[in-house]
């Protein structure tokens, strides 16, 4: 179940001094220290001793580095999103309008061409992304099987690249394809546009009968919940599939409510599928110290992930970490209230709102879970990615830290 939040935030007390000061003279590795310093930063945070907090944070900013190794790197952006929940609480009482507040908590790199850009990048170097498309598009295929007509319905459909290897797997498994249309939901009408504009071209060199609708929908979860099924162009003789691949975490706020409004909505729409994919860790904890240990976990087996398998000198997992990753983190870490966004859950977490919304787990195919494999084998051939089967859904992570879920559901 999701834990209710505390909209509370805690007061600044400069007098308060009861606190040790951080750890000093480890026996250990720089790295196991700094990242020592780096938990005692954000227990002083959670026991509202600022100024010490301040002390620690500004030693980490000048001794990590963008540019080390991977413990370096995860410090270095760690310790620059305490920063910024610091002085988000030193100028909290001087910001004069709400996109003041969103901009505090975000990356310095965060215009929209490096967001897409760095996303593209996490696409390429990593595999959990196309993992996660690859084994939704599967799920679809099995759905849709035989139909002459399907409609799919995409939650934050951005540069569309989950879409031609599915394109590509209909036109040659029939010599008859059906027709496909996509309804592609974004906040950002022209890049849903471009979107359209380069899978209906790609649509045409494969000869498929295929149309895009770019659906624009507000930033709002009762906006989609409420709103979304008079938006939707639902046609008789069309086999309708829903895409939720990163996307229902986006709709979680202080507790479940949103998202169980917005699943029923798509379940009185009747899809044959419901494709999820999700991350495997709990960052939507109340508490933040806690939501600060279990994001640094995360990380840690993200960036050590990059560190084995992607090039040291590589601009793509600079940006990756830099931008994509420090994006999240920062959200995560400094962000409160309704501009915390990355409230991301466990797989068990999600099944229990699926099956309460009135949805039934479909198991994934042993296609799927042979195509999962050879992705990694062919495309990332490192021992460390490791793949699992549990509860009729495929588990993708590294070392001995499960990363992201992808399951199926009607």
């Amino acid at each position: 179940m999701l834990s209710s939040l505390s909209s509370h935030e805690e007061e600044e007390n400069p007098d308060h001094h009861n606190h040790p000061n951080p750890p000093r003279g480890f026996a250990s590795s720089p790295g196991n220290h700094m990242r020592q310093l780096l938990i005692s930063c954000a227990e002083l945070i959670s026991q509202s001793d600022f100024p010490a907090a301040r002390r620690v944070v500004s030693l980490l900013s000048t001794t990590s580095s963008p540019y080390g190794d991977s413990t370096d790197r995860l410090i270095h952006q760690f310790s620059r999103a305490l920063s910024i929940r610091l002085n988000r609480r030193r100028t909290f009482h001087n910001l004069i309008s709400s996109s003041t507040a969103t901009s505090s908590t975000s990356t310095p790199i965060s215009n929209p061409t490096s967001i897409q850009s760095s996303y593209l990048s996490l696409n390429q170097i990593t595999p959990f992304i196309r993992f996660s498309h690859l084994t939704a598009n599967q799920a679809i295929l099995d759905a849709i099987e035989g139909q002459s007509s399907i409609h799919i319905l995409d939650f934050d459909t951005m540069q569309g690249v989950q879409w031609p290897p599915l394109m590509q797997a209909i036109a040659e498994r029939s010599p008859n394809p059906p027709k496909i249309r996509i309804t592609g939901t974004g906040h950002d009408f022209e890049t849903l546009q471009r979107t359209g504009e380069r899978l209906q071209k790609f649509a045409q060199s494969l000869g498929l009968n295929f149309f895009f609708h770019p659906l624009q929908i507000q930033d709002d979860p009762s906006s989609a919940a409420f709103h979304l099924p008079s938006s939707i162009i639902l046609l008789p003789n069309e086999t309708l599939a829903i895409n939720c691949v990163l996307y229902l975490h986006k709709l979680l706020r202080d507790d479940s409510r949103d998202v169980r409004l917005f699943l029923r909505a798509i379940k009185a729409m009747n899809p044959k599928v419901v494709t999820v994919a999700e991350r495997e860790a709990n960052h939507n904890h109340p508490i933040f110290l806690q939501r600060f240990m279990e994001a640094l976990e995360y990380y840690t087996a993200m960036f050590e992930s990059l560190e084995a398998t992607v090039p040291p000198n590589s601009q793509e997992r600079l940006a990756v970490e830099q931008v994509w990753f420090g994006k999240e983190i920062s959200n995560i870490v400094a962000a409160e209230g309704e501009e915390r966004r990355e409230r991301h859950e466990r797989f068990e977490s999600w099944v229990e709102i699926m099956r309460s919304s009135g949805f039934s787990n479909v198991p994934l195919s042993p296609f799927a879970l042979s195509q999962a494999k050879l992705l990694l084998r062919l495309h990332y051939p490192s021992e460390g990615y490791q793949l699992q089967l549990m509860n009729d859904s495929f588990f993708l992570g590294w070392q001995n830290k499960t990363l992201f879920s992808v399951s199926s559901w009607q």
